[in-house]
């Protein structure tokens, strides 16, 4: 609709542009916009007109998008360019305006630009007579927007990531995950792990998960060892794509509801996070640290990038114990690692893996001690030693 200060106007958007203020849609258009002929609203001037633009509503009802300015005075307005964002809607304007006309359109026929598919005849209404107003679109242009989190995140693709995919070395999350992993899966009998993700939208259609698998497989997330893992990762950076928040706490308590269900002292449950130190709930987390510190479960955290870690060495608890709504946590369960302690400046090699281990591993065995004393739990008989047929055993006894 064409509006003016007591004139009034209105671009109408059909529904269907409606789709493309989807989650994935970062597009901002820019858009300019004049008017010949208008009518004359004002006794002793002319008309002070601006445009409104709304969008179709599925119930058939109209929201308001964008005003532009009045141009004082004038019949044949032409007004300044504007940006909206194509997934943005804005608050509604319901002051009392007199109708000059309205036209509608779609975001398709005004992305292509001036032309003459966007020459639009108006009907205006004249309390004598039909007018036949023309409203032309001058310039039309979109460009992406930009969040935070794309800065933050960054694109796998751009060198400037963490998880940047280079064909010729290891980016800092396969270096961290293939050196802690190969330190910590001696530790496991048959080698196979369950890798997630977090803080990614899924296919096929842009769920926000934190804790999807890494190879894709709900129902079977196990990866064939530390290069099975990696494999899954990079896969992964080719159909996710990279959203925050970032949130921990869905994967501890995914690792916890596994933990809770063998307390038996049977089977013993290390989470290995690998992260850029970047977290969005930390009240959540230290509650499921709080919660998971009483079953058979230690977390590894370790820090890759330059980041500041403070939110991960609070974790850790090593200085105070970490506690959540008034309750301290069982055991420390906690171990964190900043990764560039450990590589060149290059930040293409681990300078000690021996030292990398000794500071990865220098809790696991404190904590695992710790909560099988907690529940009473004794090491299982040692097998009795193995015999060659034919030799004698003679057993040895000392007292002390």
């Amino acid at each position: 609709k064409l509006i003016q200060r007591v004139p009034a106007g209105v671009l109408t958007f059909p529904d269907y542009l409606r789709i493309l203020c989807l989650y994935k849609c970062k597009d901002s258009a820019t858009m300019q916009f004049c008017a010949n002929k208008l009518d004359k609203k004002d006794f002793f001037g002319k008309s002070d007109p601006f445009m409104v633009f709304y969008r179709s509503n599925e119930d058939g009802t109209f929201t308001i998008c964008h005003k532009t300015e009045v141009v004082k005075n004038t019949l044949n307005p032409v007004w300044q360019s504007f940006s909206i964002p194509v997934r943005a809607l804005c608050n509604g304007d319901y002051d009392s305006h007199d109708f000059i006309g309205e036209f509608t359109t779609s975001y398709r026929e005004l992305a292509r630009g001036q032309s003459q598919f966007n020459v639009y005849e108006v009907r205006g209404v004249h309390p004598c007579r039909f007018l036949l107003i023309s409203v032309t679109l001058l310039s039309f242009t979109v460009e992406s927007e930009y969040t935070f989190l794309d800065y933050i995140k960054g694109n796998p693709s751009q060198s400037t990531s963490l998880h940047y995919m280079n064909p010729y070395q290891m980016n800092a999350y396969a270096m961290a995950l293939k050196a802690v992993g190969e330190i910590i899966q001696d530790y496991d009998s048959d080698k196979m792990f369950p890798a997630l993700g977090f803080g990614a939208k899924l296919p096929p259609d842009g769920r926000v998960s934190h804790e999807f698998p890494l190879n894709g497989n709900i129902e079977n997330p196990y990866c064939n060892g530390i290069e099975g893992i990696l494999e899954a990762y990079h896969q992964s950076l080719k159909t996710v794509q990279l959203y925050g928040p970032t949130n921990f706490a869905p994967v501890v308590n995914h690792v916890a509801r596994y933990a809770a269900a063998v307390q038996d002292g049977s089977q013993y449950f290390v989470l290995l996070i690998i992260t850029d130190g970047v977290i969005s709930d930390m009240a959540q987390t230290k509650e499921a640290i709080v919660n998971a510190a009483k079953l058979p479960m230690s977390i590894i955290i370790v820090g890759v990038g330059q980041a500041e870690f403070d939110a991960m060495v609070e974790l850790d608890g090593d200085d105070i114990r970490i506690s959540s709504r008034g309750k301290l946590a069982e055991r420390d369960i906690v171990q964190f690692v900043p990764f560039r302690d450990y590589i060149d400046r290059t930040g293409n090699h681990v300078l000690s893996m021996a030292r990398l281990a000794k500071d990865v591993l220098a809790e696991i065995p404190d904590q695992f001690i710790s909560y099988m004393k907690s529940r009473g739990i004794k090491p299982n008989p040692a097998p009795p030693p193995y015999t060659p047929m034919g030799h004698t055993v003679h057993t040895v006894h000392t007292q002390i």
